[in-house]
C-alpha cells in the first residue's frame, strides 16, 4: 500500500450542501415509543428460489478488459473525509498446478498482491492479478471527484469514474444514505439485492462480512450448497479464488463510485498452508487500519460526517487482554460526541439473534465486549451471519434497556446457503448448548439464562422481549441520519417493488437520558 497517487488523476467539483427542513412522519414509529411488542412475519414462500450462483460465463462476471487495463475497481474510505483509497486489479488471474506470480513492477503504481496455496496434493493453486491500492490525500469534504486509475506509461488506464467524499465531521453533517448489506454472495438473489440497493442511490455501503463465498467451491470450480457439509463426512475446506474475481467484476458498477467498507466474516477465513487465513480479504480490500490506530485489517474505525463507525473483528482475539479490545477502548475514548454524535458498531456474528442458525454462537464475544460498548453509548449495532432479518429493541445483557443499542441482523444479502427460517424459541428448535460455539472463534460462554422470563433455560419459549421484528427474506437496509438525535432505518425486501419498505423505524438518541460516563467526557475535553 502507498500514499502517493502516482497513477491516479483526479478532478474535483465542489458540491454545495442544500439544507432542507427535516420532517418526521407521524406514521413512522420511533424507539422512544418502544420497547415494541415482538413481531414475527410469517414466511413468504413466493420468493424462496434462485439461491444459485452466477455461472462463470455470465456476462456480469466475465473479464471485459484487455492487457493491463484496470478492473475490479473499488473506492473505500480512510478514517476521515480527506483521504480515500482507490483499489483495482491488473492482469488476469492464474489457476493450476504450476503458476507464477506476476511481478508488481510490471505495472506502475503502489501495489499489493497475494496468492492462494494449498497443502494438499492435487489441489490447484491460484495467483491473482496485481492488486493496487492508492491513497488519495488532501480531499475536500462533500466533493465530487472524477478519476482514472492505471498506468499511463503503457498506456493502460481505466475509464473515467467518480466518487463523492464524505461530509466533514460535525453534529449536523451526515451522508445522505448508508446502505447496509451482509452475507452477499454471488447468486441471482444477490443481483436482486444489488439492483434494489442501487435504486436507492446510496452514498456509502457497509458490507458486514461474507462477500464472495469462494470457499463453497473446490479448487476445480465445483460448488457445494453448504460449507460444513461439503462433499464428504470429513470435508477438505477448499476455496475457488476466481469467485473473488467474478465478485469484484460484478460489484464494480456500484463500488467504483460508492465507497464500500468491509469487515471480515467466517467465509473469508479460507485457510491455506501454514494455517494462514483471510488472505484474500486482507489483500483485496483497502482498510483505514493504520489511520485509525489499528494494527490489523480485522478491526478499524472511520468517520462519515457526524457518525463514528467502529468495525470489529468477530474472528480476531476480542478478549480484554487482546490487542483488539485495547485498541477499541482507546478508540472509543477518543470519540467526541459533540462532533460525531452517532456511534455505530459492526461485526459479523450477532449477539442478539433468535434464529436457530448460529444461536448464541458469539456469546463469548458479547461477554467480553458488551460492557465497553454500553459504557460508551453505542447507538446501533449491525451484524450479518444469520441469513435473515431481525431488529431488536434497545437491549443490554439480554434485558430491555432504554440506553442499550438497537441490534440489527441483516445477513440477508442473497448467498447460496439460503435463508434462516426456524427460530430457537419454537418448540423442538432449541439447540443443545454444546453445539453453539464456533470452532474458529473458540470458547464456550452460552449457559442457561439465570434471570428473566427464560430463567433456567437455554432458549426462550416465545419470541424474546428484546426481539422487536424478525422476518426471513432477502434484502438490504438504508440508514439515513437526520440530525444529532434521529436516524431513519429502512429495510427493503427483494421481492417487493422498488421503494416499498419492509420494516421502518426512527432510531432516536436520548443523550440527556443516557449520558456518556464522566471519565469519557473528561477524555474528550482534552482532545
Amino acid at each position: 500500500m502507498g500514499t502517493v497517487p502516482v497513477s491516479v488523476f483526479i478532478v474535483a467539483v465542489f458540491v454545495s450542501v442544500v439544507m432542507r427542513r427535516l420532517s418526521f412522519g407521524a406514521a413512522i414509529p420511533s424507539t422512544v415509543d418502544g420497547p415494541f411488542k415482538p413481531v414475527t412475519v410469517p414466511l413468504d414462500k413466493s420468493f424462496r428460489g434462485h439461491a444459485v450462483d452466477l455461472p462463470d460465463n455470465d456476462p456480469r462476471v466475465q473479464r471485459i478488459v484487455t492487457g493491463w487495463e484496470p478492473e475490479q475497481i473499488f473506492v473505500s474510505l480512510s478514517s476521515t473525509h480527506d483521504y480515500v483509497w482507490i483499489s483495482w486489479i491488473t492482469g488476469e488471474f492464474q489457476i493450476g498446478e504450476n503458476i507464477k506470480e506476476m511481478d508488481p513492477k510490471t505495472v506502475g503504481s503502489v501495489v499489493k498482491y497475494g496468492s492462494q496455496l494449498y497443502p494438499f496434493k492435487g489441489l490447484q493453486n491460484y495467483t491473482s492479478g496485481i492488486i493496487h491500492h492508492v491513497r488519495l490525500t488532501g480531499l475536500k469534504p462533500n466533493t465530487l471527484y472524477y478519476y482514472q486509475c492505471g498506468d499511463p506509461s503503457i498506456p493502460a488506464m481505466s475509464d473515467v469514474h467518480y466518487f463523492r467524499t464524505m461530509p466533514a465531521s460535525g453534529p449536523r453533517s451526515y451522508p445522505g444514505r448508508i446502505a447496509i448489506i451482509g452475507d452477499l454472495g454471488l447468486t441471482y438473489n444477490t443481483t436482486s439485492t444489488i439492483d434494489h440497493l442501487m435504486s436507492n442511490h446510496p452514498n456509502l455501503v457497509l458490507l458486514i462480512g461474507d462477500a464472495s463465498y469462494a470457499n463453497l467451491y473446490l479448487t476445480n470450480g465445483t460448488g457445494a450448497d453448504c460449507y460444513s457439509c461439503a462433499f464428504s463426512d470429513t470435508p477438505i475446506h477448499e476455496t475457488y479464488q476466481p469467485r473473488w474475481d467474478y465478485w469484484g467484476r460484478f460489484m464494480q458498477p456500484l463500488v467504483s463510485k460508492v465507497p464500500l467498507m468491509m469487515i471480515e466474516g467466517n467465509h473469508e477465513i479460507e485457510e491455506q498452508i501454514e494455517k494462514k487465513t483471510f488472505a484474500a480479504y486482507s489483500a483485496r480490500f483497502a482498510f483505514p487500519s493504520e489511520e485509525s490506530g489499528s494494527s490489523s485489517t480485522f478491526y478499524y474505525s472511520f468517520n462519515a460526517g457526524g457518525i463514528h463507525f467502529v468495525m470489529l473483528g468477530g474472528y480476531a482475539d476480542y478478549n480484554k487482554s487482546g490487542d483488539q479490545y485495547q485498541w477499541l477502548k482507546k478508540d472509543l475514548a477518543k470519540v467526541d460526541r459533540k462532533v460525531t454524535s452517532w456511534l455505530v458498531a459492526t461485526w459479523h456474528p450477532p449477539w442478539y439473534s433468535t434464529y436457530t442458525a448460529h444461536y448464541r454462537e458469539a456469546e463469548c464475544m458479547r461477554v467480553a465486549v458488551e460492557d465497553l460498548l454500553y459504557k460508551y453509548g453505542v447507538d446501533i449495532v449491525f451484524n450479518g451471519h444469520v441469513h435473515a432479518y431481525e431488529r431488536s429493541n434497545r437491549v443490554y445483557n439480554y434485558n430491555l434497556d432504554p440506553c442499550g443499542p438497537v441490534h440489527i441482523t441483516i445477513g440477508d444479502g442473497g448467498n447460496r446457503e439460503k435463508m434462516a427460517i426456524t427460530h430457537a424459541d419454537e418448540p423442538g428448535n432449541c439447540p443443545k448448548p454444546s453445539t453453539t460455539p464456533d470452532k474458529f472463534m473458540g470458547g464456550f460462554c452460552a449457559f442457561n439464562f439465570t434471570s428473566g422470563p427464560a430463567s433456567g433455560k437455554f432458549c426462550w419459549d416465545r419470541q424474546p422481549d428484546y426481539s422487536a421484528y424478525r422476518e426471513s427474506s432477502f434484502g438490504h437496509g438504508i440508514l439515513k441520519v437526520k440530525n444529532e438525535t434521529h436516524a431513519l432505518w429502512i429495510w427493503y425486501r427483494n421481492q417487493d417493488a422498488y421503494g416499498t419498505t419492509g420494516d421502518v423505524v426512527y432510531i432516536v438518541r436520548q443523550p440527556d437520558r443516557c449520558p456518556v460516563e464522566p471519565d469519557v467526557i473528561k477524555v474528550n475535553s482534552k482532545a
